[in-house]
């Protein structure tokens, strides 16, 4: 292997222990927040026009698509991995209100954590599953995040953590208010 060739090699190894890092304290920080709210506390509104721990954990839910990137794909134009810091720059900007797609809009169901931890669990495992095994690098054509197009996997990925991420800003802030 020529050197720029192993530079380059070391660099991608690197950057998937770091996405695989990431994941897996993603999931850990939310899965331990989930389980530290009550089973009563998780179905509760915490004040007026917010959403219960439940009502956040399904749209996390929702909003994780695993199955998107194993659907179709095609190769990248440009560097995969261009619209992430973009995307960080966004969902990890708590001073912005954001209003969610209503596909991924909790159904104002009941859920016991149980049930949502599972589920959890489920999306994570089939993350992580997915960086190591799919090619990252591949754009996927079902779907297209508003505002920012097309996303390769890896984007997709990244977007999904730090949606996460501000999700779990969120609960933490509920779970505050319900036990206060």
């Amino acid at each position: 292997m020529n050197l720029p060739r192993l530079r380059s090699h070391i660099k991608n190894r690197i950057a998937m222990k770091d996405l695989l890092k990431e994941l897996q304290d993603t999931k850990s920080e939310l899965t331990n927040l989930i389980s530290s709210i009550s089973e009563d506390d998780f179905n509760a509104i915490p004040f007026e026009s917010c959403w219960t721990p439940s009502q956040v954990t399904e749209h996390i839910i929702n909003a994780v698509g695993v199955d998107m990137l194993y659907g179709e794909t095609k190769p990248t134009p440009r560097s995969p991995d261009d619209k992430i810091a973009e995307t960080a720059k966004l969902f990890l900007n708590m001073e912005i209100k954001m209003e969610s797609p209503g596909f991924i809009y909790p159904s104002g169901k009941q859920h016991s954590k149980a049930e949502m931890l599972d589920i959890v669990n489920n999306k994570f495992t089939g993350l992580i599953n997915a960086v190591k095994t799919l090619d990252l690098s591949l754009t996927c054509t079902a779907f297209e995040i508003p505002g920012f197009g097309e996303f390769t996997r890896l984007e997709f990925i990244w977007f999904y953590i730090y949606h996460t991420q501000r999700h779990i800003f969120q609960l933490k802030n509920i779970a505050k208010a319900l036990a206060g």
